[in-house]
């Protein structure tokens, strides 16, 4: 553990993991969250400047949640995020889900090429096994 300054109250506190936050200021952070998704599931259609406005939050904090999946808006609702590759219209997360099957195809082709079977070229003489 390492002794750090929270970057919300400037505090210090022992960091173990995570964002540079103390126990209070994560608690408050939850607290708020937790009001924020209150707010989305009785107000369904608000904008982010509307839900952030009622509930004390910044837009970027918004932003975060919606990037990291705990916050995610009805298809009728007017907020969106831009996928980071192609840059459709998303309601949480990073990707697309277009995008989200082309990045897990090429991880899984690159995991592949990567474990196969190392093949040997018998035919070749000093390949052969020897024994004494």
């Amino acid at each position: 553990m390492e002794v750090r300054s929270c970057k919300t109250c400037k505090r210090l506190f022992n960091y173990i993991a995570g964002p540079v936050r103390c126990p209070a200021c994560s608690a408050e952070l939850e607290k708020k969250f937790q009001k924020v998704k209150l707010y989305i599931w009785d107000h369904k259609t608000a904008p982010l400047q509307e839900i952030a406005e009622a509930n004390q939050v910044s837009v970027a904090q918004l932003r975060q949640w919606v990037r990291e999946e705990r916050l995610c808006f009805s298809d009728d609702s007017p907020v969106g995020l831009e996928c980071e590759v192609c840059g459709a219209t998303i309601k949480t997360g990073r990707y697309c889900d277009k995008c989200k099957g082309k990045l897990t195809n090429n991880l899984m082709n690159a995991l592949s090429k990567e474990a196969g079977p190392a093949k040997k070229d018998i035919s070749d003489p000093k390949s052969r096994m020897r024994s004494l």
